[in-house]
């Protein structure tokens, strides 16, 4: 695929998207400076307008990624071995979604964001209108679990459902798999359909300089105050928990439990994380994610099954490190000092309950189904809610960062265990193609069935 020979050359990308951080910020302060308001609805509306051509393909890239990625299983043998797979990947994804929520709970403790209650810090009626509806509308168990389930098939694609689409992928790919032969027209065409949203968001992501530029520059725009007041010290803390996590946490395992040198994984993983910190959007990273995958020696049958899952359900940024943190910060709000049960309650909601973390509102539904769970009051939830929608496209650039990394790090890790991990193609310079025109991985080899 052309794009991804495209971004075979990281340091192409890089320069781009960190020459559009700075001009997009310099835009921001000039426009929050002068009171220009028409450059900050200009930068408002190019930032919109490209988050809108990403949101475009996410639904229908999700239920074709994982339709596809559950068949394409049947290159690494049978029925046990994808079970094996999927298992050690799930395990994995609890794994480190255990030790991001301990590192959130840590460095919570430390900063104690909110402590001193209000301080003089307000929420906006906006903010507190809209947090007061998101708390009613995620903020339980009970609405995670009958929000799994679509009404019908095509209600779930049109009301932009990720779970429920999520669930249907899970259960149609698994029904095509266990059809065979029978099914594959269908798997075919599913493909296909997979391959043209992967080319639009190619063309897509060569835009992303210019959509760069307009979100960085009306987040600075529109929020640039507010990260150096009150919620600083959330938002500092959210950033510090993340870079530990993708520095320190990450490094560790790739080093030790995947035999993988952190060098050589940032550099071929930089580029999707680095449009992850800029997008938002782990679904609109997918293709990049993918690829770093098979970039590092990843088989590619097992990266189509294991990345598309990652992208819905692991967030270790937006589901364990913020709201073990956000937690905390709303406790202090309230003048609550949080007992040893509650948080461990934090713990078990990042463990258990990333699948509810799927799509746009991740970290929103994490952030309800925590503080429901550990019994906070609902108005200091809606309150805390209210206050982290002022800086959450701060925040949500670094969560967002971090939840793709480790996306790609946990694929690697169970690639390594299962021999699934190709060392020539990880060895070979970062720049060097690694696909061909059709999008298969060179130099791969299929294993012997289990």
């Amino acid at each position: 695929m052309s794009f991804v020979r495209t971004y075979t050359k990281p340091r192409v990308f890089a320069a781009a998207v960190l020459g559009s951080l700075v001009v997009g910020a310099l835009l921001g302060v000039v426009a929050r400076q002068t009171e220009a308001g028409w450059l900050t609805d200009l930068l408002d509306q190019i930032g919109t307008i490209f988050t809108t051509l990403l949101q475009i393909a996410v639904i229908p890239l999700v239920f074709t990624a994982i339709v596809v990625g559950i068949n394409s299983l049947r290159k690494l043998g049978g029925g046990r071995t994808a079970a094996r797979l999927g298992g050690k990947t799930v395990l994995w994804f609890a794994i480190t979604s255990f030790i991001a929520s301990l590192i959130g709970i840590a460095v919570g403790r430390i900063f104690n964001p909110g402590a001193g209650g209000l301080g003089g810090v307000e929420a906006t009626a906006k903010n507190a209108d809209k947090a007061a509806k998101s708390v009613d509308h995620w903020g339980s168990w009970d609405a995670f679990v009958n929000g799994l389930l679509p009404e019908n098939f095509v209600k779930a694609f049109s009301d932009g459902e990720t779970l429920q689409v999520l669930f249907l992928a899970l259960v149609i790919g698994a029904a095509a798999y266990s059809l065979g032969d029978k099914a594959k027209p269908f798997v075919d065409f599913t493909t296909s359909v997979f391959e043209i949203i992967q080319r639009y968001l190619g063309w897509i992501v060569r835009l992303a300089p210019i959509g760069i530029i307009g979100l960085i520059g009306a987040a600075v725009a529109n929020y640039g105050d507010a990260l150096f007041r009150p919620l600083f010290s959330t938002t500092l803390a959210v950033y510090v928990g993340c870079l530990l996590v993708l520095f320190v946490v990450y490094p560790i395992l790739l080093q030790f439990v995947a035999k993988v040198s952190p060098l050589k994984f940032f550099a071929k993983a930089g580029t999707a994380i680095q449009f992850a910190f800029a997008s938002q959007s782990s679904a609109a990273t997918l293709p990049l994610t993918r690829q770093s995958a098979v970039n590092l020696g990843v088989q590619p049958a097992y990266a189509a099954f294991a990345t598309p899952l990652g992208s819905a359900t692991k967030m270790d940024g937006c589901a364990a490190v913020f709201p073990a943190i956000a937690a905390i910060f709303v406790a202090n709000l309230a003048g609550v000092s949080l007992n040893f049960w509650q948080y461990v309650g934090i713990v078990v909601v990042a463990v258990v309950g990333a699948l509810a973390t799927a799509g746009t509102t991740g970290w929103l539904t994490a952030f309800t189904l925590t503080t429901s769970f550990i019994g906070l009051d609902a108005k200091q939830v809606a309150l805390g809610l209210a206050l982290i929608y002022s800086v959450n496209p701060i925040m949500d650039m670094m969560r967002t960062a971090t939840n793709v990394a480790g996306q790609i790090v946990v694929p690697t890790i169970v690639a390594r265990s299962e021999g699934l991990l190709d060392d020539e193609v990880l060895d070979a310079p970062t720049d060097r193609p690694l696909t061909t025109d059709d999008g298969s991985a060179a130099r791969h080899t299929e294993p012997a069935p289990a």
